[in-house]
């Protein structure tokens, strides 16, 4: 469906190829082509920088969400590097997509959120620091008399069992605490966060420090567009969670696309233009002259950037994605935690692993291929790569799958992962 644009196009307006708008955007998100060198710790922070935000998520049947989408851009690394860059002051937690690892220097676009944390919705509750101030104080006042905290560091004492959505009271003040920016996350130990003093987190910061909203929207405007590669008008919004309305944004874009901060493309059967950042010209232009060639196979987060935003991966890649995990099991087409399969440019499959790390063993309880994918020799060699390396980063070297769709794919996967790994043993 054609999304409003900020300006209606016009003729001269330069086109792209689908296939060129997918290389392109693939090139900004840093999933064009395999790295040609191992990654090192200061390649995390650039893979976050590139996204501009690293979305949290605890769920690790396979890998937790954030390790599994730096995973997907450098192939193998050691997934204590995130915790590091945290813990030395080169990123910050907060509230941007959704939960998410930020660069530090971007905290100042953010503040105004903290400011007013009644506008965040179900992440700060009124009501709970109206009805529980003292409990709020009292928890402050821990951490600022004994340092940083975890919640497990507080007992319950509200008789209540635990769950998911059956926080005890003094994890619902640190999280009040964090979200109106009064705490920060001072570090992670086995993903679980300490909680400290803004104050003693970045002492560098003051509110005189903090840029005008119309600042702040310009910025995330741009770096949304940026993160995309290009964006048609009704994605920005959702990449860093602005909440623009729709007229202000069409003015917005218009002034960028005046003073030359944007350009405008169009994109092959789509009606409405769509925007590139200006530091991206050249990867625009290479991409509509198909220099921009997608080689990497790999496999993706269900919260990587690609897809998290459902509509844009449908419109850009064709590929009607959804999380199942929060789906009744009965109710579910292709698994819990399903992970897209990224081949040389295109969405070609998902599927639902888990690894078993004590007993070595990466399982594909199911898999399933695209409607109108080929299933080549060199599909599957691709295919199997990837899945080889995500196992191994898992120190899982046997591979079973369990189903697969077509089933005939499934047995020459198989194959090749078994013929792939005696061969690495060889190697050995």
């Amino acid at each position: 469906m054609p999304i409003p644009s900020a300006a209606p196009l016009s003729p001269p307006t330069p086109a792209l190829s689908l296939a060129a708008a997918r290389a392109l955007h693939l090139a900004a998100q840093g999933l064009l082509q395999a790295r040609r060198r191992k990654a090192v710790k200061a390649d995390v922070l650039a893979a976050i920088r590139q996204m501009g935000v690293l979305q949290i998520d605890t769920i690790h049947v396979v890998a937790r969400s954030p390790y599994l989408v730096l995973w997907s851009r450098l192939g193998d690394y050691p997934q204590p590097w995130l915790e590091q860059l945290l813990a030395e002051g080169a990123l910050f937690e907060y509230w941007a997509h959704e939960a998410s690892f930020v660069p530090i220097e971007d905290y100042g676009l953010y503040r105004h959120r903290m400011l007013d944390p009644a506008a965040m919705g179900w992440k700060y509750s009124v009501k709970w620091m109206a009805e529980q101030g003292d409990a709020v104080a009292a928890v402050l006042a821990h951490i600022r008399a004994n340092g940083a905290a975890r919640s497990a560091d507080f007992e319950r004492t509200d008789g209540q069992a635990g769950g998911w959505w059956s926080w005890k009271p003094e994890k619902r003040s640190l999280e009040v605490l964090f979200t109106s920016g009064v705490l920060m996350i001072a570090r992670r130990h086995n993903f679980q966060r300490y909680y400290d003093l803004a104050e003693r987190v970045l002492p560098g910061w003051h509110d005189g420090l903090l840029p005008s909203e119309d600042e702040v929207r310009r910025r995330l405007l741009l770096a949304s567009v940026k993160a995309l590669g290009l964006a048609r008008a009704g994605w920005i919004s959702d990449y860093f969670r602005t909440k623009q309305p729709r007229a202000s944004l069409a003015r917005d874009l218009q002034a960028l696309v005046d003073e030359g901060a944007l350009l405008r493309y169009a994109v092959d059967g789509w009606m409405d233009a769509v925007y590139v950042h200006a530091d991206h010209a050249d990867l625009a232009r290479a991409a509509a002259a198909g220099k921009l060639a997608p080689t990497l196979t790999t496999i993706l987060s269900p919260f990587d950037p690609v897809v998290w935003d459902r509509r844009r991966a449908l419109e850009l890649f064709g590929f009607d994605y959804r999380l199942e995990c929060y789906t009744p099991a009965e109710k579910r087409q292709y698994g819990y935690f399903t992970l897209p399969i990224l081949r040389r440019g295109a969405l070609v499959g998902r599927l639902d692993a888990k690894a078993h790390r004590a007993q070595g063993r990466f399982e594909i309880k199911s898999l399933a291929l695209e409607e109108g994918v080929r299933p080549s020799p060199r599909l599957v060699q691709d295919v199997a790569g990837a899945v080889r390396r995500l196992a191994l980063w898992h120190a899982c070297p046997q591979v079973d799958i369990a189903q697969a769709q077509p089933a005939p794919f499934g047995q020459q996967l198989a194959a090749a992962l078994q013929d792939g790994g005696q061969a690495a043993r060889r190697a050995a």
